[in-house]
């Protein structure tokens, strides 16, 4: 524990919505908090839809933001069309849906720039008497009395205390992709505007929503549809060759979009052709569509004496759960409390911080598995009611505890 005259100090590793979430609790707890982001330049733009949830704007107001109209785009429930565009299901389900992009502007506004390292990679981290130092590849190095990984799935602080932890891929990838409201047809537009809806192949998943625009606005006439589309892909051939760029070099499970190869892409365009035609047209206008493999990932421990592991850092839950920013920020919210009632004692919270939500984090990934078994190509009774009309619009994505 800090002495009392000595205002404690963090390191976030991590400059996306967990460690910006985390970053901004903390300082306006009275921390003295520096932030490191690898990536280095604007990273705006990033990102596609997700789905809020009460205790995500709880968390936003705490830390100051305004949470009103702007933040996101006012759903009126769901629906579910079948492959000929036939209305199949409807479920009147209000919900607000927003963009990994406005929730980023809001959280980096909120915090202080000068605090805010960008091109600054993690290397290695080793104690110190009553503390922790992270080393970065520039030859830098910060101490402070605690340290949070909140750097995603691919996590360098995960990597340092746990190395075991690895993402398991599922077998099957999300396309994504946004798409300017206007340029949709006068009959998709009525047909998908208002709702989050769902089409349904076997092994294949559509779902798509309206978001904030290009320029952040939710006005209508200025917003985006956003789609995700669930594909199975096998992870010894197919993955491997989507992830092939032009050169011929194999990324990794990722691929960056600008990068992936133009006959990929008319390929998945065609293949959309046996969705809805209302979703085919979504993605035929989609300008830089691209797809993220779909992994779990859950960390048998999130707390190591004055190191803390948060988000897609501690736990990767499937997206079906829509929950994955929203855990996120509960993770920093309740570590921040973990902290003030200790007095700041970090190995004390932090035991308190593991013992709560790793529980948590271990239900969402259950969850996220029960979700997509029949993508993955379990042939099960519940794995073909969560594929289902009714069960996709009464269990995806929808706010709710878990043990």
């Amino acid at each position: 524990m800090p002495p009392a005259s000595r205002q404690p100090r963090a390191l976030v590793i991590g400059g996306s919505l967990a460690g910006l979430t985390a970053a901004n609790l903390l300082l306006r707890q009275g921390w003295d908090v520096e932030l490191f982001e690898q990536t280095a330049g604007r990273l705006e733009g990033r990102g596609a839809g997700i789905i809020t949830h009460p205790a995500l704007f709880e968390v936003l107001r705490r830390i100051g933001i305004t949470v009103d109209d702007t933040i996101g785009v006012a759903i009126e429930g769901r629906i579910v069309v079948d492959c000929c565009g036939a209305l199949i299901g409807r479920l009147p389900l209000p919900q607000v849906v927003s963009t990994w992009g406005r929730l980023y502007v809001l959280l980096k506004a909120a915090f202080p720039e000068e605090r805010y390292h960008q091109g600054v990679a993690l290397e290695r981290m080793t104690r110190t008497p009553g503390g922790v130092a992270a080393h970065f590849a520039d030859g830098t190095s910060a101490q402070a009395d605690l340290l949070i990984g909140a750097d995603g799935l691919r996590s360098a602080v995960r990597a340092c205390v746990l190395p075991e932890a690895q993402p398991l891929y599922t077998g099957y990838i999300a396309w994504r992709g946004l798409v300017d409201e206007n340029a949709l047809s006068p009959g998709t537009h009525r047909d998908l505007i208002p709702h989050l809806g769902f089409c349904l192949r076997p092994r294949e998943h559509m779902t798509g929503y309206p978001v904030a625009g290009f320029t952040n606005s939710t006005r209508p006439g200025e917003r985006c549809y956003n789609f995700v589309w669930y594909r199975a892909a096998d992870e010894a051939i197919e993955l491997p060759r989507l992830c092939t760029d032009a050169g011929g070099s194999v990324h990794d499970k990722a691929i960056p979009p600008p990068l992936i190869r133009a006959e990929i892409l008319d390929e998945m365009r065609q293949a959309a052709a046996s969705l809805a035609p209302q979703y085919a047209e979504v993605v035929a206008k989609t300008r830089q569509p691209f797809f993220q493999a779909i992994f779990d990932l859950e960390s048998p421990a999130i707390a190591f004496d004055r190191v803390a592991l948060m988000g897609d850092a501690a736990f990767v839950a499937r997206p079906h759960c829509g929950m994955g920013t929203t855990k996120a920020a509960c993770d920093a919210l309740y570590l921040a409390q973990m902290l003030e009632e200790a007095g700041d004692d970090v190995p004390a919270a932090l035991a308190h911080y593991q013992t709560i939500r790793a529980r948590y984090g271990a239900g969402v990934v259950a969850h996220g598995r029960e979700l997509g078994a029949h993508l993955e190509g379990r042939d099960t009774p519940e794995a073909r009611y969560f594929h289902s009309p009714e069960g996709v619009m009464t269990k995806i994505a929808i706010t709710r505890d878990y043990p």
